[in-house]
């Protein structure tokens, strides 16, 4: 550090004295124009010597004319001193702006640096950031330990007290399932019953339980919940064990929206925004408007591009479907330019809206039906292989886009 302070004070310094050095040598150093104008007055006292001399001018006009000239004389010497004066007084001026400028550039420097940067702090290169965010994901607090903490504050003053009937009978099913620990519809009505009651944790253990329970029937939605209960159980911190059931739910179902905000979101706490972003942004390609974790992920996104040092502008939260098979047919009752312009364009926009911000399979595939209509079958094979990668392993998405591929005759 003290190499840092010593190069940080010369280059202050350096930068202080250039600037000064051009605010002192901005003066012009012209010289007065009294003083030519005094040159000139001598010449002419000599002058009117050489002709005194000669016999040119009389006696009297030659006595007159010295006078004149001599009077010229003072008054100009007398203005050169003035402009000497000021002159003199500008240049301290100056000099004492530098001083000013100097220490402005050299107490508001380290002002600055004193409040916004992180003094005493090591330069930290990508690769060194990408090892410390290794080493807090894997040092972070337990479930255990992020729920005790949530504990040790209080109860949650915004959660409402609910009905005593309803209280009643979760106790019931609460007796009734220690007694059957392994009655698979009881745990599954007891963890919605305890997360409706804000008992994340309690929900989250029942939760794991049906999980046991099915064995390897066990669905991503099936661990995406109990993620989910873990994550609102710590009170939005990702735990490790909140992290395993996002894998085992991304392993069945890689395109899970509940998994991957909340993979994006352990990304952010574990000091990665560039792979938070990079998740969330996919996320927010492959999803509808009316997903639940689009209002978060949109809400988030923006900081999280700035903290990866992406330049990133929100879409816009696109609800217009596209071109509808109602809309190609209305079309028919217009001249052929006509039709194949309108619906042109309206293609156009689905593409542009699927482009950018993505969209459900049947976007995709209403897209693909459009450019069938319109003849152009190697344009509709392309979207349909950008859908194929889009939703690879979402079968029910890949069924619905494939149907319509058939009906335009792209497949067999």
């Amino acid at each position: 550090m003290t190499v840092f302070w010593v190069l940080t004070l010369a280059l202050t310094c350096a930068v202080a004295a250039i600037l000064g050095l051009a605010l002192i040598r901005g003066r012009r150093d012209v010289t007065p124009a009294e003083a030519f104008d005094l040159d000139v007055y001598r010449d002419q006292l000599d002058e009117i010597e050489r002709d005194a001399a000669r016999g040119v001018i009389a006696p009297e006009d030659a006595e007159r004319l010295r006078t004149e000239v001599s009077r010229r004389i003072l008054a100009a010497d007398s203005r050169m001193q003035r402009a000497g004066a000021q002159q003199a007084s500008t240049g301290r001026g100056s000099l004492a702006v530098a001083g000013v400028l100097a220490l402005a550039l050299l107490g508001g420097g380290f002002g600055l640096y004193w409040q916004l940067g992180a003094p005493g702090y090591g330069d930290l290169g990508l690769e060194r950031r990408k090892e410390l965010a290794r080493m807090a994901r894997e040092s972070r607090p337990s479930q255990a330990e992020a729920v005790a903490e949530i504990a040790a504050a209080g109860p949650d003053p915004m959660l409402s007290e609910p009905p005593a009937e309803y209280l009643g009978l979760v106790t019931r099913l609460r007796a009734a399932v220690a007694e059957r620990p392994d009655d698979l519809q009881g745990q599954t009505l007891l963890a919605s019953s305890e997360a409706a009651l804000g008992n994340y944790d309690a929900a989250a253990e029942a939760q794991a339980r049906v999980i046991a329970l099915k064995g390897e029937d066990a669905s991503a939605r099936d661990f995406a919940d109990l993620a989910d209960m873990r994550i609102l159980a710590a009170g939005g911190y990702v735990s490790p064990e909140a992290e395993e059931a996002l894998n085992a739910a991304m392993s069945r179902d890689p395109r899970n929206g509940v998994a991957r905000y909340y993979y994006g979101m352990m990304m952010a706490q574990t000091g990665r925004p560039d792979a938070a972003f990079r998740l969330w942004q996919d996320l927010l390609r492959d999803s509808t408007p009316s997903d639940p974790w689009v209002p978060p992920v949109r809400a988030q996104i923006e900081d999280m591009a700035m903290r990866a040092g992406v330049e990133y502008r929100l879409p816009p939260l696109g609800d217009a479907p596209g071109p509808s098979a109602a809309d190609i047919a209305a079309a028919s009752e217009m001249s052929e330019a006509d039709r194949q312009e309108m619906i042109r364009g309206m293609v156009a926009q689905l593409s542009d809206r699927l482009a950018t911000e993505g969209g459900p399979p049947e976007d995709w595939a209403r897209l693909i039906g459009a450019y069938g209509v319109l003849g152009d079958t190697e344009q509709a094979r392309a979207i349909l292989q950008n859908a194929e990668e889009v939703f690879v392993g979402n079968e029910d998405a890949l069924g619905t886009i494939r149907a319509t591929a058939r009906n335009a005759g792209l497949l067999q």
